[in-house]
């Protein structure tokens, strides 16, 4: 057959060959219909191609026109023959930089019709072409052009373009740094096209951004700083390296060490990601010389620890790549097999540029897996076209194809044998910024079956829930066919305000399935929010306590009817009675699917069918609840005993206060508060008094909604009581955890944990989080008290002599100082003056003139001062608090809070608390979202802290612990139980300082501190009153104890 058509073409060579010498407008018709006829063999254009090459290339104008008009109808009328046009494409190219704008016209529109039509596997063939323009030497049009070409590919074919990124981004990123404007340009097009096929949702999001970093290196930090936050969900694979790759150059050649350092970790933890070493190999020439010159030239020793770890790992992986062995991309191997199956000898001519693109073609598909006898065939016959028949090409395609399949092996798993339907069964892998957490692991789900989600702190649990929530795991069922709900508690601060039905209402979810306000008030019915219960469906879920909080996330859940419910400690904030609700409630669900978060053991024990712990990268399936599991893996117990915990934290020690000689002193007291929320019609708390010291251990315990919370937010000041009075010793320091922790930290996610402490007692060790509390700010009643004038009296000290002068206060100064009456008195400066007097006032006629939270703000910037000379607030100290109470360096300093994990996030807000040295420690549910390891190492150091500590938790195992005090809230009423002995004794210490409380009251720290004083009856008060009008009219002055009963009475 070959013979023939040699014999053919020498008949019809003169034919083709004068017609391509004399060649002219309109004559391409003609030799189209002819190569489409006859092939592109017995037509002669295979053997003249490069003849029509040159003239495509020709500097005669006239001549260029006609050959380049011809390679475009040949590109676009005789598809079959792209095996030998695309020959043509350097000459299109090339032409670009002709004098005749004619020309140049047409050579783009033959180069782009060449790229649109070639079939999409061939792409890569093109590549050398294209890249061979590239070079500076070249002229700007030129290039231009072959930029353009590159940018045009991503249309038609993706996928294609997809997988030679590794070879496109270097080449395109080195003219994105091009002096030429058009250049510059038609390289940032190219490179946001060819990054448009990515193939990776975690990180094509960060496509602008990538360009940005490549062409304006000022952008590099924060960039890296966003790259740290991005969850990879899917493996990490070549174009999705090729998309990374710059930033990384770019965060390597940073001034900056900290950014130097982030893009060491990334690239150490990335290259992790990586399943086949070949994926990488294109990129380890560009980082790992950069990586080598910084880990000997960054002069802080521990980043240049971080990147000589980074460049060992990439060593690692160039040895495995060097060791691998692939077809990847291989031409040669499938000329090779071309040859053999069609049973060519001497390859030259036409045959030769045939074999050699399909072997292209084929190669592209083998890397993308398109495998398919009918791919192969649709692909690869019309290239064949012109020398076999349908029949013997298809076959001999055939032949290569069953080949090329065993270069490619799979080795399947054999799958536990199970009745129930497979709801998942997925191959993934999972990182959160530059922390690989799962590391193509697989993951089997079974309806109806509960699934336990073990590991420790920082493992991934939640991350994993989170992205199975919002479709990133790759290979898991669309949530259209496997209805998949998340189940947490935290309300975005946007929703407060919302009713708890409304809240249900405006879900997205909600709203898709139609489900109606009857329907939302039924199911909050059945969960217990009623009109006349703790929890009301009309009011604001902002009122709601934690554990309300969660059942009206769990009422949620219920409307969706889920496939999978994904359940992130659906036990936090329950009391017993509620805990026993859930685990009914999950039992219920037969046809259920349940993935299950949980640090409470007896949920595990009673609900769950099956464990999946997450372990060296892997997530690995036990059959049975938690007791099984622990008995496969004793080492698991850790996660919930306190005992095995190896985790040790440890907190500063609280300090002397001065004034202070006992341990049982009182340095907080509420006494006799009454408190009611603005919507309600019932005081949630009522006639409160607790007392705190040094030496408290106190549990606080009840159902949700009696109460703890509100009555904790009173005795740090967070609100105040409608009657009753609380106070604080003005020296104490008080570190507060609320329930709902984050809220310390929400507005400062994009600094590290490092930076947040550092911020936040910046001034002189004053805590900026404390001056924000309600009972901090300033009334307007306050401020218009400031603004009025107020009578002074002076006393001449050489002739005793009184004067008096209204004045107005404009600030505390912040000095502070104790008079005579052992009363405190504040440095002020008076409105008007520009300098610091030096004058002083009593606390009781600042309090007069509205100073009152004033006062206190001095008082607790002192006190937190007095915390301070232990250690200086320096970056190196803050990263050794953070780590003392269990959070790693690498998340302490150089990772933002928003890219933290809800553990590690707890642990931040512990650690800013604890900064300053606290005698008193008030946590709110502190179980929440730490492991039993974490909880192991708090009861630790909390055992081992000289201050007080009041607990709120519904982890009795940790409370029992830990106090021996405990206040039970039933309903808004306390009853404190415990050793009634030890509490008897601190209240008779408490009796025998009242003296000192008054006179700190007189201070100005908490003035309701009068209800302490002795009482006077009836007959002594009427006397008091006579004595002191008496007093008034005849101008004589009065005592402060009698001034301070004038003022309480209002007779002055």
């Amino acid at each position: 057959f070959i013979l023939t058509v040699v014999y053919y073409f020498k008949n019809n060579k003169m034919t083709i060959e004068a017609k391509l010498e004399k060649l002219s407008l309109g004559d391409e018709p003609a030799l189209v219909e002819e190569v489409k006829k006859n092939g592109v063999e017995k037509s002669g254009l295979a053997a003249n191609i490069h003849a029509l090459a040159a003239k495509a290339e020709s500097k005669d104008e006239t001549e260029a026109i006609a050959a380049l008009t011809l390679v475009i109808a040949l590109a676009v009328g005789a598809p079959d023959a792209q095996a030998v046009v695309k020959h043509c494409l350097a000459a299109c190219i090339e032409q670009a930089g002709h004098k005749s704008k004619a020309v140049v016209k047409l050579a783009s529109e033959a180069a782009l019709a060449i790229c649109d039509n070639i079939n999409p596997f061939a792409l890569k063939s093109l590549l050398p072409i294209i890249f061979s323009k590239l070079p500076v030497e070249k002229k700007w049009t030129i290039r231009e052009l072959a930029l353009k070409c590159i940018a045009s590919m991503g249309a038609k074919a993706p996928r294609q373009l997809s997988n030679v990124l590794p070879l496109l981004v270097p080449e395109i990123t080195a003219c994105m740094w091009d002096t030429k404007k058009q250049v510059k340009v038609a390289a940032t097009e190219a490179m946001r096209e060819a990054l448009k096929v990515i193939g990776n949702k975690d990180i094509e999001h960060m496509t602008e951004k990538i360009l940005t970093a490549i062409t304006k290196p000022k952008e590099v930090p924060e960039i890296m700083h966003q790259m740290a936050g991005v969850t990879f969900v899917q493996s990490v694979e070549s174009p999705a390296l090729a998309m990374v790759v710059p930033l990384l150059l770019r965060g390597l050649r940073e001034k900056t060490t900290a950014t130097k350092r982030q893009s060491a970790v990334i690239i150490n933890n990335m290259s992790k990601l990586v399943d086949d070493p070949l994926d990488a190999a294109p990129f380890i020439p560009l980082l790992l010389p950069a990586l080598e010159t910084n880990a000997t030239s960054i002069p802080d020793p521990e980043a240049r620890g971080v990147t000589e770890k980074a460049v060992q790992q990439l060593i690692r992986l160039k040895e495995h790549a060097e060791k691998s062995v692939s077809n990847r991309g291989d031409v040669s191997k499938l000329e090779a097999e071309f040859k053999t199956g069609f049973d060519v000898k001497a390859v030259e001519g036409g045959i030769e540029m045939v074999i050699a693109h399909a072997s292209s073609i084929a190669t592209c598909m083998m890397d993308l897996h398109y495998m398919e006898d009918s791919q192969w065939k649709k692909n690869l016959l019309p290239a064949f076209s012109s020398y076999y028949d349908a029949s013997t090409a298809e076959a001999n395609i055939e032949k290569v194809r069953v080949e090329a399949e065993k270069m490619m092996v799979v080795v399947e798993e054999e799958e536990e044998e199970d009745d129930a339907e497979e709801l998942c069964n997925c191959l993934f892998t999972l990182a959160y910024g530059t922390k690989i957490l799962l590391h193509n692991t697989k993951m089997r789900l079974l309806r109806g079956k509960k699934y336990g989600l073990l590991g420790g702190n920082d493992s991934g649990k939640t991350t994993l829930m989170r992205s199975i929530a919002n479709n990133q795991v790759e290979g898991f069922p669309d949530s259209n066919d496997v209805r998949t709900v998340f189940v947490e508690a935290d309300i975005q601060g946007e929703q407060s305000h919302l009713s708890c039905i409304e809240y249900i209402v405006v879900d997205p979810k909600i709203q898709a399935l139609g489900c109606t306000r009857e329907q939302v008030r039924e199911m909050l019915s059945a969960v217990g929010f009623v009109a006349d219960g703790k929890a009301k469906p009309d009011h604001a879920v902002s009122t709601l306590s934690g554990g309300w909080r969660m059942k009206l996330a769990l009422a949620r859940a219920m409307l969706q009817k889920a496939d999978i419910l994904l359940m992130d400690e659906p036990t936090n904030h329950l009391d017993v009675i509620n805990v026993a609700w859930v685990k009914k409630y999950l039992n219920s669900l037969t046809d259920v699917t349940a993935i299950i978060v949980s640090h409470d053991s007896s949920l595990l024990n009673d609900c769950c069918t099956h464990m999946l712990q997450i372990e060296n990268l892997k997530l690995n399936n036990y059959k049975g609840n938690l007791d099984e599991f622990v008995k496969i893996k004793p080492s698991a117990r850790a996660y919930f005993s306190f005992t095995e915990s190896k985790l040790k934290f440890t907190f500063p020690q609280p300090g002397n206060i001065e004034g202070v000689k006992s341990k049982g002193k009182a340095l907080m007291k509420m006494s006799k508060c009454t408190f009611t929320y603005p919507i309600n019609d019932v005081p949630t708390l009522f006639d409160i008094s607790v007392q705190v010291s040094l030496s408290s251990r106190v549990a606080c315990v009840g159902e949700n909604g009696a109460g703890k919370s509100t009555m904790i937010k009173l005795l740090v000041g967070e609100i105040e009581p409608q009657t009753g009075s609380v106070w604080k010793h003005p020296n104490a320091r008080i570190a507060y955890v609320a329930q709902h922790a984050f809220h310390h930290i929400e507005s400062h996610l994009t600094k590290t944990p490092n930076e947040y402490i550092r911020w936040r007692y910046a001034n002189q060790g004053e805590d900026k989080e404390s001056l924000v509390k309600v009972t901090m700010q300033f009334t307007d009643e306050e401020l218009k008290l400031q603004k009025t004038p107020f009578e002074i009296q002076f006393v001449d000290e050489e002739s005793g002599k009184i004067s008096k002068v209204k004045k107005v206060v404009s600030e505390l100064v912040g000095g502070r100082k104790t008079n005579k009456q052992k009363d405190y008195e504040y440095e002020i400066r008076y409105a008007g003056s520009t300098v610091d007097s030096g004058e002083y006032l009593p606390a009781k006629t600042l309090k007069k003139m509205g100073w009152e939270k004033g006062m206190k703000a001095t008082d607790m910037k002192i006190a937190q001062r007095a915390g301070l000379y232990v250690r200086p607030l320096s970056a190196k100290n803050v990263e050794q608090h953070l780590e003392d109470v269990g959070l790693d360096k690498e998340f302490g300093t150089h990772y933002r809070m928003s890219a933290l994990s809800g553990g590690q996030k707890v642990k931040v807000v512990l650690a800013a608390a604890m900064w300053n040295q606290p005698h008193i420690l008030i946590l709110d549910e502190p179980t929440n979202y730490l492991d039993r390891e974490s909880l192991g190492a708090l009861a630790g150091a909390i055992e081992g802290f000289d201050g007080g500590v009041v607990i709120i938790s519904h982890n009795n195992e940790f409370c029992s612990k830990l106090c021996p005090e405990t206040w039970v809230m039933d309903a808004g009423h306390l009853e404190t139980k415990g050793d009634a002995e030890w509490m008897l004794k601190q209240d008779t210490k408490i009796d025998s300082q009242e003296q000192l409380s008054e006179v700190t009251d007189g201070a100005g720290n908490v003035t309701k501190l009068k209800g302490q004083k002795k009482k006077l009856s009836k007959k002594e008060e009427k006397n008091m009153v006579k004595k002191i009008k008496s007093k008034l009219k005849e101008g004589a002055d009065l005592d402060t104890e009698e001034e301070e009963f004038a003022i309480e009475k209002d007779l002055m």
